[in-house]
């Protein structure tokens, strides 16, 4: 009755006129970075990062977390009618959305994954207020057990990387190094700093982080030119009745399966549509329409998107572990206003958490009430030439970066991680664990130096609670882990390229599939005319 009570507090607070227009902007922005090909979510978080230093965190924090969700179903409308996936998490909308707009049936289509998103986000943030009491369980901790949730979280690491484990690690150490320059956190002595009074607060996040997603992803896409494919015709909006029939299901299975995955450490949204996607290929009735424009095939992926977007934050709100770069950016937020995301949040600040968990329920029907009859107007944000979007918003990012601090620094270090940034994606190597140890770093510097001091220097302490052991066990075990999966995603890589050389499915869409799709994977049931070609990933 508790969390209830503090959960309509958090609607009074949402609901005032000036966090309602920052969830709008928010919802907006969202869609636009969607729709717009090599911009991510990553890169508009953290180029909005200095705005909360302005309007102050609960409005901030909201306009940032509304950018998330509402970017998801911002690539779904290229999706279906351009059949480019503005996400990497739209691609298994590709596969029948577009044939569905093929038909004039687009209309449908994008009404069914406005549906299936908002329900989707609805059972997430259903599960996420249920998993809150776990915050308040985990309060009575010790700093070896914040510790050991620390290490848990580098160890995300490894799910963060993908298959380039040693490149990740590597990654890790980078962000851990980057962390350490500033003031000791014990003896208050300068490392790192070179003299520079401006470094004796560390390397600012915000600058890092932007330059990093924002400018790198800003260059990559300026140097790629990503076409912008042929509109399809919208058509009819409404769906049938039949429409509505089939999708029931499908969403059902698909608000389950992306919540769960979601709050798997590292998961990439296009396992959890791929697995919604291959779950309905096989249920469904009429399969046999699958490739051809299956109604299903958009309804479970689609709400099993937004599910998972809102699960990624179950784990940083109840223990202070960001599971994606995105959850890093966010918990940067946090940490700038000196917020520390997890059970302290809910314990010191409980009106800010609840504030931002209803702020997910306005958000989402925001993003109904506006999707579809908004579609054409967003489209016209693809006509924007990207020279001239490249200039504005490299512009935004170096005034952002200088009103953090009020120094050229910034500047500067926006501009070196930019170009770093860019050089490592030139090098297949991954971001997110740079932004994960930076946010992870302190936390986890301040609590081993704690947990060493209250015991003498005794280092046993750090297993000392059955607590703490077994989050390192589970650590030790994800590290030594990662070489074995990433041999086995080696071996089905092999078995899914041998179906895309049988012409069954579009490499970028096999690439993401399941083990137990492949067996249904039919060359017959899809003709060539009819394959989507996704285009690149955006963002970590």
């Amino acid at each position: 009755m508790d969390i209830l009570a503090q959960l309509l507090a958090g609607f009074q607070t949402v609901l005032t006129p000036v966090n309602l227009l920052f969830a709008l902007a928010g919802c907006v922005m969202g869609m636009v970075v969607g729709i717009l090909p090599g911009f991510g979510p990553p890169a508009a978080m953290a180029l909005l990062l200095p705005v909360t230093f302005v309007v102050g965190p609960v409005p901030g924090i909201i306009m940032i977390a509304a950018i998330l969700y509402g970017s998801m179903y911002g690539g779904t409308i290229t999706a279906v009618l351009l059949n480019v996936p503005g996400e990497p998490s739209s691609v298994a909308t590709t596969l029948e959305g577009y044939a569905l707009a093929k038909q004039g049936r687009g209309g449908p289509a994008l009404v069914i994954a406005a549906a299936g998103s908002f329900v989707g986000a609805t059972v997430g943030i259903i599960g996420m207020v249920l998993f809150a009491p776990l915050a308040t369980a985990v309060l009575g901790l010790g700093a070896r057990d914040y510790f050991a949730i620390g290490v848990l979280g580098l160890s995300l690491v490894v799910g963060l990387s993908g298959r380039n484990v040693l490149k990740g690690l590597v990654c890790a150490l980078i962000g851990l190094a980057i962390g350490l320059v500033g003031l000791d956190p014990v003896l208050g002595t300068p490392r790192f700093t070179g003299g520079m009074p401006e470094l004796f607060d560390g390397i600012d996040l915000v600058a890092v982080v932007m330059g990093l997603f924002g400018l790198s992803e800003m260059l990559i896409g300026l140097e790629q030119r990503v076409s912008k494919g042929r509109l399809t015709k919208i058509g009819r909006i409404a769906p049938t009745r039949e429409d509505w029939r089939r999708s029931v299901g499908p969403m059902a299975r698909g608000s389950i399966i992306g919540f769960f995955v979601g709050l798997l450490p590292g998961s990439p949204g296009t396992a959890a549509t791929f697995f919604s996607y291959a779950l309905e290929r096989r249920w469904s009735k009429g399969r046999q329409q699958f490739g051809r424009g299956a109604i299903e095939g958009v309804a479970g992926p689609e709400t099993a998107n937004n599910s998972l977007g809102i699960a990624t934050m179950v784990p940083m709100f109840t223990l202070g572990i960001p599971s994606s770069v995105t959850m890093a950016i966010m918990m940067g937020a946090f940490i700038v206003h000196g917020l520390t995301p997890g059970p302290l949040l809910f314990r010191d600040h409980p009106d800010v958490a609840w504030a931002i968990i209803a702020s997910l329920f306005v958000g989402n029907v925001i993003l109904l009430i506006l999707n579809v009859p908004l579609i054409r107007v967003w489209l016209y944000i693809l006509k924007i030439p990207y020279a001239v979007l490249f200039g504005i918003v490299v512009g935004l990012m170096i005034l952002g970066a200088f009103l953090v601090t009020g120094t050229a620094l910034n500047i500067l270090v926006l501009l070196v991680f930019g170009v770093f940034g860019y050089v490592l994606r030139k090098l297949d190597v991954p971001l997110a664990p740079i932004a994960l140890t930076m946010v992870l770093g302190s936390i986890l510097e301040e609590n081993l130096v704690r947990a060493l001091l209250l015991s003498d220097g005794d280092v046993t302490t750090l297993v000392g609670s059955p607590f703490s052991a077994i989050l390192l066990t589970v650590a030790a075990l994800a590290l030594v882990g990662a070489p074995l999966l990433s041999m086995g995603a080696k071996r089905l890589e092999r078995r899914r390229q041998r179906i895309v050389d049988m012409g069954g499915l579009p490499t970028g869409a096999v690439a993401t599939l399941d083990a137990a799709d492949l067996a249904d994977a039919d060359p017959s049931d899809r003709s060539s005319t009819d394959r989507p070609t996704p285009t690149a990933s955006k963002g970590e």
